[in-house]
């Protein structure tokens, strides 16, 4: 006989200012960390040369952080539920501040690689605790969908920010102050969070500190990251592609079986039976995946085929980044109030499709303002679907399950970033290679490549869009499991 999981007791409501001043420390150790995984990219150039990477080992400048990031994030939430969700989210903050210093002092390739896998560990720690503290400050129904959609426009648009940050400070300094910068906000983050993140008391390890499991499921999203991240190097068909993917799917369902039979499990299973949690992390795979497309192949299409430097690609996505954050926070939360979640959403995703599809006709000679600014306002898709998406995938957790909840919301948006990576990049390299093959002209040949990968991306989120129409509920048929996240004092079964 299974002894119940102690549930642990309840935050109390913070006063208003209080609460506030949480989200802006959880809003802020997101931003870091966002803001961590697009700057680097235009400053691969300046880092390659200065500390001499190989063409293949400079990939590992960003891989060795997603490696790190999107396998730690699920046992970190889970973590975070039993010995305390404000405990994992300083250590998460600390290590990935002094990651920074580490990687901005670096002077060789190993040392810069090492830092960036500890910066993913410690984005983990933190991110994948942050949506669960949030959604257990914020009880009530407006206030949380208010919250929800600071929290996700900070995720959206940070991106888009980073390529700009990135190539100011690259081209103004050096590419070491893309790390040094964290180190203030680091620190001040840590000190706000001390004061504004509430105390909570988890059950403790003894009540799901399943080691074996840990091994098991940390183990497959290390293989199973780890292939993906390297198709482009190894392709899709290699027999070190198929291995790891081979090996990922065994330990990963060897995880599954542990989990359904041990007394104490790492990830109650309970979750998942949730059709709005399965759902809406099913959905938010296929969107990453797709929009990979828009925020790291529309950057490649200005400055490889237009001729954009670093700096003009990032002020060319910026209206993307102003438009999701003016529907994030200006409209997302009553338009949720009022037509509800899964709505919202559907809306989102339909912006969204147009968007790519107006990219799957991008001429070699595009004109800014009638080609590549409609897709950017279109963005504002984004501002409407992440909020949404993000309320019904905490919708079925129980407050001892919120931390496993936001690490597993976290996980699949890796899990889709990474996918979108390998996939989109590789096939649009591929039919590069055969148009030139053919005779094309270079920018020709590119702009092929990524006309390809624009359009898989429509029906990626095409796909989406049918999973969020079949599955997910809304108000009327799934009552109030999609009205409001469930997770606070305010609980109901999945």
């Amino acid at each position: 006989m299974r002894t119940p999981t102690p549930t642990p007791a309840p935050v109390s409501a913070a006063p208003a200012p209080s609460r506030r001043l949480a989200l802006g420390v959880l809003a802020t150790g997101l931003l870091m960390t966002v803001l961590d995984g697009s700057i680097v990219t235009v400053a691969m150039p300046a880092i390659q040369s200065d500390l001499g990477f190989g063409p293949a080992e400079i990939s590992w400048v960003v891989n060795a952080y997603l490696v790190a990031f999107g396998a730690l994030l699920l046992l970190a939430g889970r973590l975070g539920d039993l010995i305390g969700r404000r405990k994992m989210f300083l250590a998460g903050i600390a290590l990935f501040t002094a990651a920074s210093l580490l990687a901005g002092a670096a002077g060789s390739p190993g040392v810069l690689v090492a830092a960036r896998f500890l910066q993913g560990a410690g984005s983990a720690m933190s991110s994948a605790v942050g949506l669960g503290i949030l959604v257990t400050l914020f009880t009530e129904e407006r206030e949380r969908a208010r919250a929800i959609a600071a929290f996700s426009f900070t995720g959206a648009a940070g991106a888009s920010l980073g390529q700009v940050l990135g190539g100011v400070l690259t081209d103004a300094l050096a590419w070491n102050w893309i790390f040094l910068i964290n180190l203030p906000i680091g620190v001040a983050t840590l000190l706000a969070a001390l004061r504004a993140l509430p105390a909570d008391r988890g059950p403790g390890l003894r009540a799901g500190a399943d080691a074996g499991g840990a091994l098991l499921v940390t183990s497959g999203l290390t293989a199973g990251i780890y292939a993906v991240v390297t198709i482009e190097e190894y392709g899709t068909g290699s027999a070190h592609t198929l291995g790891f993917g081979a090996l990922s799917v065994a330990l990963l369902a060897g995880f599954l079986v542990r989990q359904a039979k041990a007394a104490h499990p790492l990830v109650p299973l309970r979750i998942l039976r949730s059709r709005n949690v399965a759902g809406a992390n099913a959905v938010q795979m296929l969107m990453v995946a797709a929009l990979f497309s828009f925020q790291v192949l529309v950057a490649l299409y200005l400055q490889k085929v237009l001729g954009y430097g670093a700096a003009g690609t990032g002020f060319a996505m910026l209206p993307a980044a102003l438009v999701i954050g003016a529907v994030s926070l200006g409209a997302s939360a009553r338009l949720v109030a009022r037509f509800g979640e899964r709505n919202v959403l559907l809306t989102g995703l339909v912006l969204l499709v147009g968007a790519l599809g107006l990219l799957t006709r991008v001429p070699v000679r595009a004109s800014y303002a009638t080609d590549l600014l409609p897709v950017m306002l279109l963005a504002a898709g984004f501002g409407l679907a992440l909020p949404a998406l993000t309320s019904l995938a905490m919708s079925g957790a129980e407050e001892s399950d919120a931390g496993l909840a936001s690490g597993l919301f976290n996980t699949t948006q890796q899990i889709g970033m990474a996918l979108g990576v390998a996939v989109l990049s590789t096939l649009a390299a591929a039919r590069t290679e055969f148009l030139t093959e053919a005779g094309r002209p270079a920018a020709e040949a590119l702009t092929g490549g990524y006309r390809l990968a624009f359009g898989i991306g429509t029906g990626l989120l095409l796909a989406a869009l049918a999973v969020a129409a079949l599955v997910l509920r809304g108000p009327a048929a799934g009552g109030p499991e999609t009205r409001a996240p469930s997770v606070g004092p305010r609980l109901t079964a999945p």
